[in-house]
């Protein structure tokens, strides 16, 4: 058991360290920018174009630091405004396909998966589905009520404060992800070991072959549907490394969870918005589903061309 513990410490020790090295350096330079011009900039070019998703050029701000930062900072902004219904919602359903993009970017590209292909997927869903629901949903006019939660905005009087205020909340969210990633690392080394995880595997052999994987990418959609793709990725990176996941069924797997990815928490934190967050988590649901069977079809495995190959008489083996 003691033997279980070290090694379960040391990997999670491991996994915080190597993403430590991306979440520290992104969440300082990013919580530095929002005390700059360059923010402020930023939304000021992307106002113009806010209509066309039905949504107010102030709109711009959330957008901007939910995408930049993480739902936290996109929902403080949100209640700093007066939206309506429908516009609250449109941006919950954005920033549920599209925020954090650095960090989780950076993170995908660790598991071998271009971070700028899972950004711009996550973009194009999060337009489109702000379009569509523009489109169809004619009500939602009256204001939100944002219930118990209040817009805070803190002062901060010069650089040696504003840098001091990037370190602090750097080293914040990698003692979080110390926190979170290294105590699960104990527990999935002991479920690995004691066979558990092969038991979760075959059960959930029969969603993930739906969505056209192999079973043992399980685990790294249990990790991204139940805590996301930053913390997640621990489990994601061990996968790779000693489940043997395929780089097609990793491709897959992200693919999916850039569209649902920690569906709990995501979904019940935009509930004090006073939107109907069922519809939500069924947009997520849905569209993860849809997106990754339709893309799995179209991206055969290998050896299915290599069936197709031999089952005629006459095969090209100089190919």
């Amino acid at each position: 058991m003691a033997g279980i513990f070290y090694r379960g410490l040391r990997q999670g020790a491991h996994v915080t360290f190597t993403l430590g090295k991306v979440i520290f350096p992104i969440t300082l330079i990013v919580t530095i920018l929002q005390y700059t011009s360059i923010l402020p900039w930023i939304i000021k070019q992307l106002s113009p174009v806010m209509g066309f998703i039905g949504l107010p050029g102030e709109a711009a701000v959330p957008l901007v630091l939910g995408n930049s930062l993480n739902l936290y900072a996109g929902i403080a902004a949100i209640v700093s405004f007066d939206f309506s219904i429908k516009e609250v919602f449109i941006l919950a359903v954005m920033l549920s396909f599209s925020h954090n993009l650095f960090i989780e970017s950076t993170v995908a590209a660790k598991v071998g998966v271009s971070g700028w292909l899972i950004s711009g997927i996550r973009i194009v869903l999060a337009l489109i589905a702000a379009v569509i629901i523009n489109l169809l949903w004619s009500g939602g006019a009256e204001p939100a009520q944002y219930g118990f939660i209040s817009p805070s905005e803190q002062v901060l009087d010069g650089w040696f404060e504003i840098i001091s205020q990037g370190v602090q909340t750097a080293i914040v969210a990698v003692a979080q992800l110390a926190l979170i990633v290294i105590p699960l690392m104990i527990v999935m080394q002991f479920l690995r070991e004691k066979g558990f995880l092969t038991k979760l595997s075959n059960g959930l052999a029969p969603f993930t072959k739906l969505l056209g994987m192999e079973k043992n990418t399980s685990m790294t959609l249990v990790a991204g549907l139940t805590i996301g793709l930053a913390y997640g990725a621990g489990l994601m990176i061990q996968a790779v490394k000693e489940d043997g996941v395929s780089k097609r069924d990793m491709y897959l797997a992200l693919i999916f969870l850039v569209s649902c990815h920690a569906v709990v928490e995501d979904t019940v934190i935009f509930i004090p918005l006073g939107i109907p967050v069922w519809p939500l988590l069924v947009i997520r649901l849905i569209t993860a589903i849809l997106l990754t069977i339709t893309i799995a079809f179209l991206w055969k495995r290998p050896e299915f061309y290599q069936r197709k190959g031999t089952s005629h008489e006459h095969s090209y083996n100089t190919f």
